[in-house]
C-alpha cells in the first residue's frame, strides 16, 4: 500500500514550511531553537525511516491483512463512520501501550531511542524516527486486526495519529488550558522528551493524553523545572546508522559479557539502563549528569552551508525515491535506498568535524557523479538528455571542489567528540 508514502511526500513541503515558520518565530523571540547539525541528523533519520518503511510495510501490512482475514472476531465495514472513529481511538490506545513499552522494555527502547536522542526540541525532532521499529512494533496493533478493523481503516488512522504528533514537538507553543487536559499537546510532550527525574517515562499518549491520566503515567510540565532534552545515555554522534544501532550494540555487549544465561536474556527485556551486576562491576559506565554540555562539534560557516545544501539535495532524492517506490524494480529500489542511507551517513560523519567525514563525503560525491556519467541516467530515469547528464555530473563535481577547498582552509578539530556549550 503506497498511500502513506504518497501522503508523506505531499506533506513534506508543509513540514518544511512549518519548520521555517518555527525558525522565524524563534528568531523574533530571540530564541535559538535549531542547531544545524542536530536538525540535519534528525531529518536524515526521518528520511531513513521512510526508506525502510517502503520495504517493511509489505510485511507489516501483510501480517495485519492476514490476521483480519483469518482471525477477526467481527466483520467491520469501512463504510461506517463509527468504525473510523472507534478505529482511531483504538489505534491511539494501542499506540499508548507500544510507546510505553518502548520506554520500559530495553529491546523496544533500542528502536524508540532514536526519537529521543536530540538535545533540541523542535519540529525537526518530530521527523526523527527509528528505522528498526518495524521489527516488533506491529505486534501491538494486532488487537485491531483481531477485532476486525479493515486494513484500509488501520492504515489511514495510523497516518492520522502520526501526522497529528508533528505539531506537538515545539517549545514555542505554551500551555493550552483545557486542551492540555485531554489531548497530547506541546506542553505535555515536552515533559515526555525530558530527562529530568520528575518527567522521566511519562506522557505516552499520541493524540489523547487521557490514556496517561487513566493509567497513571501523566505529569504536568513545571515552569520551575524546565525540561532538558535528550537521553540519559547521550548519543554524542551525528551518524544516523550509529543512532539506529547504539542501544542494540550496548545490549549485545552486556549480554555477551554476562556470566549467567538468565542475565543474557534479561538484558533485552528489563527496563533501559538495567545491567547485570557482574557486567556493571567489570564494565562501569559514567553516571548520568543532567548538567552535561550538549554535543555540538564546531563547524566553520562554510561547512555548515555546504552541509545544508547537500542535505537539501539528498532530500529531493528521497522524495523522488518515495515516488519511485510505486514502480521501480526491487533491485534498483534497494540500490537507491542503500545510496541514500550511505550518503546521509557520510554527511553525518562530516558534520561531526572529522577528517574521515571529508573522505567519506568525497567518495559519495564520486559515486554520485559516476552514476549519470556511466549510465546516462539516474535511478528510475534512463537515457537522459546530454544537458541533464552534464548537470548531474557537474553538481557533485563542483561540490567536491568546494568541499576540498573548505577542508584545506578549515583547521582540523583535535577532538570532534568534545562538546561545547549550546
Amino acid at each position: 500500500m503506497n498511500l502513506q508514502a504518497t501522503i508523506i511526500s505531499w506533506a513534506t513541503p508543509v513540514f518544511f514550511a512549518l519548520i521555517g515558520l518555527e525558525l522565524l518565530v524563534g528568531k523574533l523571540r530571540g530564541r535559538r531553537v535549531y542547531h544545524s547539525s542536530d536538525a540535519i541528523n534528525s531529518l536524515g533519520l526521518g528520511v531513513i525511516s521512510q526508506v525502510v518503511a517502503v520495504f517493511s510495510k509489505v510485511l507489516t501490512l501483510g501480517i495485519y491483512a492476514w490476521c483480519v482475514e483469518h482471525l477477526a472476531i467481527f466483520s467491520l465495514s469501512p463504510g461506517s463512520a463509527w468504525v473510523w472513529i472507534t478505529g482511531l481511538l483504538f489505534y491511539d490506545l494501542c499506540y499508548y501501550w507500544l510507546h510505553r513499552a518502548g520506554h520500559e522494555v530495553n529491546i523496544l527502547w533500542a528502536a524508540h531511542v532514536v526519537h529521543h536522542q536530540s538535545e533540541d526540541y523542535n519540529l525537526s525532532t518530530a521527523l526523527r524516527q527509528t528505522g528498526s521499529g518495524v521489527l516488533l512494533g506491529w505486534l501491538f496493533y494486532l488487537p485491531m486486526a483481531i477485532a476486525g478493523y479493515p486494513l484500509e481503516v488501520f492504515a489511514v488512522v495510523a497516518l492520522i495519529d502520526l501526522l497529528y504528533q508533528f505539531w506537538v514537538h515545539t517549545e514555542l507553543v505554551g500551555r493550552l488550558g483545557w486542551f492540555d487536559r485531554v489531548f497530547c499537546s506541546p506542553s505535555n510532550h515536552r515533559a515526555h522528551h525530558a530527562v529530568n527525574d520528575k518527567y522521566l517515562d511519562r506522557n505516552y499518549g499520541g493524540v489523547l493524553i487521557i490514556w496517561d491520566r487513566l493509567f497513571g503515567t501523566f505529569v504536568e510540565e513545571d515552569d520551575n523545572d524546565p525540561p532538558i532534552y535528550g537521553t540519559r545515555a547521550p548519543l554524542r554522534s551525528w551518524n544516523p546508522l550509529w543512532a539506529n544501532v547504539e542501544v542494540y550494540w550496548a545490549a549485545w555487549k552486556d549480554a555477551w559479557h554476562a556470566r549467567r544465561w538468565r542475565d543474557k536474556l534479561l538484558v533485552w527485556i528489563k527496563p533501559p539502563g538495567w545491567r547485570p551486576a557482574d557486567v556493571a562491576e567489570r564494565f562501569p559506565k559514567p553516571d548520568f549528569d543532567i548538567h552535561r554540555q550538549r554535543y555540538q562539534p564546531s563547524l566553520s560557516r562554510g561547512l555548515v552551508i555546504y552541509s545544508l545544501v547537500q542535505f537539501a539535495l539528498l532530500l529531493v532524492m528521497a522524495v523522488q525515491f518515495l515516488d519511485l517506490a510505486k514502480h521501480l524494480p526491487a533491485v534498483s529500489l534497494a540500490a537507491y535506498a542503500a545510496f541514500l542511507v550511505l550518503s546521509l551517513t557520510a554527511l553525518g560523519v562530516l558534520t561531526e568535524g572529522r577528517r574521515s567525514g571529508v573522505v567519506m563525503e568525497l567518495l559519495r560525491l564520486l559515486v554520485t557523479a559516476a552514476i549519470p556519467l556511466f549510465t546516462g541516467g539516474w535511478f528510475g530515469m534512463e537515457r537522459l538528455g546530454t544537458g541533464i547528464v552534464a548537470v548531474l555530473v557537474a553538481l557533485p563535481a563542483v561540490s567536491a571542489i568546494a568541499l576540498g577547498w573548505l577542508a584545506v582552509h578549515t583547521p582540523a578539530q583535535a577532538d570532534p567528540g568534545k562538546a561545547i556549550p549550546g
